[in-house]
């Protein structure tokens, strides 16, 4: 199967599903996979956004060798929506490597503080937050403060993932 080929084909739920099924946890089959992410046609990047979330949702391990290049693309000003939806997805389900904890955090708390960051990023920053919360308890009240600030003018989405995000991060800190 090419992969390129498929995401030229369609753009689809079904056509995500084939490739994941594809790729399954392939480490080869998936960098052909994320280099077409980072280094594709604009309509290919998005396209490969979706099946390489599901990809590291079915399988974290295969993300491990690429936490920088995604971070750095993630903090780029010219990256679809699309792409950056899709990081902030796959990055609330994998355990995130220490050493990018507060880049990671930095990115995240940005997105949810701009008026002009989509519901459904802002949504997987506040669960990347508040799961990182638990380990990095001096980033609650900052957290706190923001949902509060926002909550009159959230969308029932942002409160949803915000009252799961504040239950989260009353219970103890991790040590």
């Amino acid at each position: 199967m090419d992969i390129l080929q498929l995401l030229r084909a369609e753009h689809s739920k079904k056509q995500t599903d084939r490739i994941v099924r594809y790729i399954g946890n392939d480490k080869t089959r998936f960098a052909v996979l994320i280099q077409l992410f980072f280094k594709g046609e604009y309509r290919i990047t998005q396209r490969a956004a979706w099946p390489l979330s599901y990809c590291v949702r079915a399988h974290p391990e295969l993300i491990q060798p690429y936490y920088k290049p995604l971070l750095d693309k993630l903090a780029r000003k010219d990256v679809p929506v699309a792409v950056i939806r899709n990081t902030v997805r796959l990055l609330q389900d994998v355990d995130i490597p220490k050493r990018y904890h507060g880049r990671v955090m930095s990115t995240c708390f940005d997105f949810i503080q701009s008026v002009e960051t989509p519901i459904a990023v802002k949504a997987f920053s506040l669960t990347i937050l508040s799961g990182l919360a638990a380990s990095y308890p001096e980033i609650r009240g900052e957290l706190k403060l923001i949902i509060e600030e926002q909550w009159e003018r959230a969308t029932p989405a942002f409160r949803s993932r915000a009252r799961v995000a504040l239950k989260a991060m009353d219970r103890p800190a991790k040590t």
